[in-house]
């Protein structure tokens, strides 16, 4: 049998490079995403201590990661943050470092200031800058290093989001043995747009070293290979790409292979759209302080006919301004009155350092204060605007108090809020609008499809929306709380790990997942 230490050191020969052994590890299932499932937690008496994280993720993933052995590779959250492995509940956690100009070039200038506005069809204009570049390369491969010292021998390997786009070739070089997974969670845009990144061949060669890409759309499995037959050549056959062993492109090599076919190894990309823990979400709905919360929620707003929610991140993707405008619009021609329709819009807080989020704050606040200051009253305002998080018994309080939700998002790559919506509904009532350009609504087809482009088609959908039967509401919300409840996170993972097991089993060594 070819060890780990034999398969690196025959790669990096073929590549005309000194090989990087990697001695094999203990680890048979590894996560590899930017951040731990941890958050760091300071009590009043300065003792620091870690809590797990509450995100859909985590949940999704604990219990396959406790019953193979599972290790989680991921950034600490502040910089220069160095400690030892540990155990959390029966994951063990491995910290990748990151300094405070990796955190400011790495993190917040090539993922946050180039790749998100890029890969969100140009929303905000992306900056392109060398030096985060390389020191986006840095920060892969201390990344990938981690996981192949990590990884036992065959283990599987899955690598979350495009702050990590090139760890899967550079992980591939350093452990030919490895099942290697990559899920893309923000959406691939179309080649036109792509093809403005002057590394766009670096990050397609790097996601090409996984086995199983998965996107959340079916178009961004076909964006994705678009761009490989451009940038690349290479034949792609359905959800099938065939990239030969050893590239044409000189200084290139392509390494594996785990599943073969004479000169090429098969990678699949395609779509598996992502989910939440719908179970847990109607569960915490159903109960009487949640229950008894939403109603002193309506209570507190005074009790308007009809409260519409908006919650997102502070982005300049999910189309808040677009809301905004279209809201103030209803209530400037009379169609809404501040006395009868609430907006609750919780902005939570992104980005901060950012300029591009700087100035969309400004902006946000100052519509919302004009707007409130133009139609006011003493006794309601139109619109109750928080800029900050809340825990998740309110976020699901909120919920059951909104008779609308708004989901405006201008690219998405699912919003996973239109499901958690739906999710806590276990009153089928309620009503969905939803951007047709946000990946849930290739699944929530009952939800009302907006363009949030289009204010006056978008201030048609809320008058719909406020004054649609309790018959309709009750139809399109059983239709949709079917598709959330069965295709929840669970499956999701269940599905990506099953199909990249199969590959685990054309390698020798190769690790089953339990």
């Amino acid at each position: 049998m070819t060890t780990p230490e034999e398969s690196a050191a025959a790669a990096a020969a073929a590549a005309g490079s000194e090989p990087s052994l990697v001695v094999a590890g203990e680890y048979s299932f590894i996560v590899v995403s930017n951040r731990l499932p941890v958050d760091r937690v300071i009590d009043a008496e300065g003792n620091a201590s870690w809590a797990g994280s509450p995100g859909g993720l985590v949940t999704a993933l604990e219990p396959v990661m406790r019953k193979n052995e599972g290790a989680w590779i991921g950034w600490g959250g502040q910089p220069d943050l160095e400690f030892e492995p540990f155990d959390s509940d029966g994951i063990r956690v491995i910290p990748v470092p990151l300094s405070a100009d990796e955190i400011e070039n790495y993190y917040e200038g090539f993922s946050n200031d180039t790749l998100w506005p890029l890969y969100h069809d140009v929303i905000a204009p992306p900056s392109f800058h060398r030096e985060w570049w390389e020191s986006y390369v840095e920060v892969n491969q201390r990344f990938a290093r981690a996981a192949a010292e990590a990884a036992a021998e065959g283990a599987i390997v899955w690598v979350q989001d495009y702050q990590l786009q090139l760890v899967p070739k550079m992980l591939r070089e350093l452990r030919p043995d490895l099942t290697i997974g990559f899920f893309n969670h923000i959406p691939f845009p179309p080649y036109g747009i792509y093809s403005q990144l002057p590394w766009r061949a670096q990050i397609v060669e790097g996601l090409l070293g996984a086995d199983v890409i998965g996107f959340q759309r079916v178009a961004d499995a076909s964006n994705f290979q678009r761009a490989v037959r451009r940038l690349k050549g290479y034949v792609t056959k359905g959800t099938q790409v065939e990239v030969p062993l050893v590239d044409q492109t000189p200084g290139v090599r392509v390494f594996g292979p785990i599943k073969r076919q004479g000169n090429f190894r098969t990678v699949i990309a395609r779509a598996f759209p992502i989910s939440i823990d719908s179970a847990s979400f109607e569960e915490l709905a159903r109960s009487a302080s949640v229950q008894e919360r939403a109603q002193q929620i309506r209570e507190e707003l005074g009790n308007p006919k009809t409260v519409m929610l908006g919650v997102d991140r502070l982005d300049y993707t999910k189309g808040i301004g677009h809301r905004l405008k279209a809201y103030g619009e209803l209530l400037a021609e009379g169609k809404l009155s501040a006395e009868d329709v609430t907006l609750v819009q919780v902005a939570n807080p992104s980005r901060e350092r950012v300029q591009a989020y700087m100035e969309l704050r400004d902006e946000i606040e100052l519509t919302v204060g004009r707007i409130n200051g133009d139609y006011g009253t003493i006794a309601h305002s139109p619109i109750s605007y928080q800029h900050h998080g809340f825990p998740r018994d309110e976020m699901v309080a909120l919920y059951l108090a909104a008779d609308v939700m708004l989901v405006t998002a201008l690219r998405d790559g699912m919003n996973l809020v239109a499901k958690e919506y739906v999710a806590c509904r276990f009153d089928d009532d309620g009503v969905l609008v939803l951007s047709e350009f946000a990946g849930a609504s290739d699944e929530l087809k009952r939800a009302l499809l907006i363009n949030p482009h289009d204010i006056e088609g978008l201030k048609e959908v809320i008058l719909q929306a406020i004054g649609m039967p309790k018959r309709d509401r009750r139809a399109r919300m059983r239709s949709l709380r079917k598709r959330v409840l069965e295709h929840d996170v669970s499956r999701w993972s269940n599905e990506f790990l099953q199909v990249l097991g199969s590959y685990a089993h054309h390698g020798s060594a190769g690790h089953e997942l339990r």
